[in-house]
């Protein structure tokens, strides 16, 4: 998926998050500049919320991320302390 296409989808689910009924057409990527059409009455989004939730959405997907890499890396200690080496951890969960 293309940065541009990525931007514009979080930009789609900031607005859905905020409001899941939420009917719009977006263009452009660029979330200072990004025209947004609000379609079968949908109440606008002030751009500053939008903004506010797409942070929000950036710091949880960053903490997920980094919560499940301690994981991996708490499952392969677990598995060097029960003995296997780090060739058998890697066959076994392929990194």
């Amino acid at each position: 998926m293309s940065t541009k296409l990525r931007d514009t989808v979080k930009v789609i689910n900031a607005i859905l998050a905020i409001n899941p009924n939420a009917s719009v057409v977006t263009r452009g990527s660029d979330i200072d500049t990004i025209e947004i059409d609000w379609l079968d009455n949908t109440t606008p989004i002030p751009m500053e919320d939008i903004k506010a939730k797409l942070t929000e959405l950036n710091n949880n997907e960053t903490a997920e991320a980094a919560i499940k890499e301690d994981k991996k890396t708490s499952g392969k200690q677990k598995l060097k302390d029960l003995g296997l080496d780090d060739d058998e951890i890697k066959a076994l969960i392929g990194s």
